[in-house]
């Protein structure tokens, strides 16, 4: 091994070298050089027989679970690559989430309601308006340790629904507590759409894709929101997070912002539109993408954080 001789090399020379370590230096402190993706890996299509797809959600075994929205039916990825249909006459369902338990959440946007999905396919209709007004159209989810659900609620007319104005004029973020009361927790937002918390419980990220901005939100106690912060400037369709505490944006592609709201990864993805990301995989390192009229996978070298 050749050892440079710094007490000998140029002014100029020691400066550019000084000034190289402590930019790579720095990199490493901030995490903008940690690269969550495997080296060497790109996305891979895994199908393209579907019209939208949308809410990827991965079970305890890490098969995953997305909709295909406007055929009314939820999908599921099998770890050994299969793809079967989950379930038909879906509520036009659109983000998914599994909790704790097993029992699957969606919301489904044919009649603007929160659905328990068990083991059986049964559903059990949780929400269904607030105050006697129908919702907008709850769209993502995502349950708590404590098992309430956070849901965003934007207004996208669809042309199966009967209605063509809201009855609820702000488009918000809602909490159903485990208590069975539902709040609303979080207001002022253009059109919230992705949302996702850390595992402890204790942040809650929403995505104003309108206002084309991220907002993080310190989880009180009682599951109300407090500390409204700007996180990235960049709207998203659905989110998720590693167990690294990177956030997931989507859009046009996937982009990876580290816990500090920091743009450490851009990653293309082969589609129009990519809708929603999920981890899956048996052991969690796979990223799940949904795109358009298509699904793909990516592996990484981080675990999701469910």
């Amino acid at each position: 091994m050749k050892f440079l001789n710094i007490s000998r090399a140029p002014n100029t020379a020691l400066t550019v070298l000084l000034v190289v370590l402590s930019g790579a230096f720095a990199g490493a402190q901030s995490g903008k050089s940690s690269n969550p993706v495997s080296n060497g890996a790109t996305p891979l299509l895994v199908s393209s027989d579907f019209l939208f797809t949308e809410g990827p959600a991965a079970d305890a075994d890490g098969n995953v679970y997305f909709t295909d929205q406007p055929n009314d039916r939820i999908m599921k990825w099998s770890t050994d690559g299969t793809i079967t249909v989950f379930m038909e006459g879906a509520g036009r369902s659109n983000g998914l989430f599994f909790d704790k338990a097993g029992t699957l959440y969606a919301c489904a946007d044919l009649n603007n309601q929160l659905w328990m999905i068990d083991k059986s396919k049964k559903v059990t209709v949780l929400v269904h308006d607030f105050a006697g007004k129908k919702l907008n159209g709850p769209n993502d989810l995502w349950v708590d340790p404590k098992g309430g659900i956070y849901f965003t609620d934007p207004f996208y007319k669809r042309d199966y629904w009967t209605r063509t104005e809201k009855e609820i004029e702000e488009e918000n973020v809602y909490y159903f507590s485990p208590e069975k009361r539902l709040l609303v927790v979080a207001t002022g937002l253009l059109q919230p759409n992705g949302i996702i918390g850390t595992p402890d419980g204790k942040k809650l990220y929403v995505a104003d894709i309108k206002g084309r901005k991220t907002y993080s939100y310190s989880i009180n106690e009682d599951g109300t929101l407090s500390d409204k912060q700007l996180f990235a400037d960049m709207g998203s369709d659905g989110m998720t997070i590693d167990s690294k505490g990177n956030v997931y944006l989507t859009g046009r592609g996937v982009t990876v912002f580290n816990a500090k709201g920091e743009k450490i990864e851009t990653i293309d993805i082969d589609a129009p539109w990519t809708a929603n990301v999920c981890f899956g995989g048996k052991d969690r390192k796979l990223l799940f993408i949904t795109a358009s009229k298509s699904v793909f996978t990516l592996k990484m070298k981080v675990k999701g954080a469910y």
